[in-house]
């Protein structure tokens, strides 16, 4: 299951250092004690989970952000959920005013002792409930002394690219495609489950700038060229091979899984294509903007 679902050559290369935040002297190796996560987002309170009554709540909330077909269950159960916190694991919610808006289960991955795996987050829309839940899991990997966590996404949808590229800072290192095999939820089914693996390096300046909410966003630069791009509503291919290119995504692609099928497979074969190809090759995703789509650079090293 995904993480972070809301219901939350030369000259282009020197344009896009600039936007980099400057390193700060020493890295983090403890929470950020001066900003509470319940002052993060609108008074939402995140912690972690231990009870029986927790875990039945995140299977409710995540039941209703992925409804299940008839004789499924939601992506987390609460014997899983029960079993992963007892381990030692990361299972957290997010309340505003008593009440359960988002829940986050990640589990400790490789190399050991330095990743956590974010396997799913869901929050409710529109409320900041998500970046609260992912600057709490921050803290509590830096607690533990990690240096990073990993998590997948839905490279088409659109408002959870910006969310992990723009807001957070994460950066994408692998197409994994049909990643989960056949999905039966609501939101997913039909559709092959193609999936982008990005890293919160958590020391990164980058990271640092965005939990502080001090985002820099990458202006797609005059010379980028269009590898992917929508006409009528359907992926058209372009210049794969230029220096630093657009790759687009669909405005919104649960919606056209539903309306056209059809336009919603075509998107997903030409994001294999073209964005999976990209990052097979070793090219860097340099950050996403809502109407470009991704940046996506040959040769940055940064």
């Amino acid at each position: 299951m995904d993480d972070s679902k809301a219901r939350g050559r030369g000259d282009t290369q020197a344009r896009a250092r600039t936007t980099r935040p400057q390193p700060d002297t020493q890295p983090e190796t403890q929470p950020d004690t001066q900003t509470p996560a319940r002052a993060r987002a609108q008074d939402v309170e995140v912690r972690e989970l231990r009870t029986l009554g927790e875990f039945r709540d995140v299977e409710h909330l995540y039941g209703g952000i992925w409804p299940p077909v008839p004789g499924q269950g939601p992506p987390v159960g609460i014997e899983l959920l029960r079993a992963f916190a007892h381990a030692g694991n990361y299972v957290a919610g997010a309340y505003r005013d008593g009440v359960l808006v988002g829940a986050a289960v990640a589990f400790f991955g490789a190399p050991i002792g330095e990743t956590l795996h974010s396997h799913v987050t869901g929050a409710l829309t529109g409320s900041g409930v998500g970046f609260a839940l992912k600057t709490h899991q921050r803290e509590w990997a830096l607690a533990r002394g990690l240096r990073r966590i990993t998590w997948t996404y839905d490279p088409l949808v659109r408002r959870n690219a910006h969310f992990n590229l723009a807001k957070l800072g994460a950066r994408p290192v692998e197409y994994l495609p049909n990643f989960y095999g056949d999905m039966v939820d609501t939101v997913n089914s039909g559709d092959a489950s193609d999936r982008v693996l990005v890293v919160w390096e958590l020391n990164d300046p980058r990271v640092r700038a965005a939990v502080r909410r001090e985002w820099m966003p990458i202006e797609p630069p005059a010379d980028a060229v269009s590898a992917l791009t929508v006409r009528d509503g359907w992926p058209v291919v372009g210049d794969t091979r230029a220096d630093v290119v657009l790759v687009a995504v669909p405005a919104d692609i649960e919606a056209m899984r539903r309306t056209d099928p059809e336009a919603a497979r075509s998107w997903r074969a030409a994001a294999r294509e073209v964005l999976g190809g990209l990052l097979d090759e070793g090219a860097t995703v340099l950050g996403f903007d809502r109407e470009a789509g991704y940046l996506v650079s040959r040769g940055w090293v940064g």
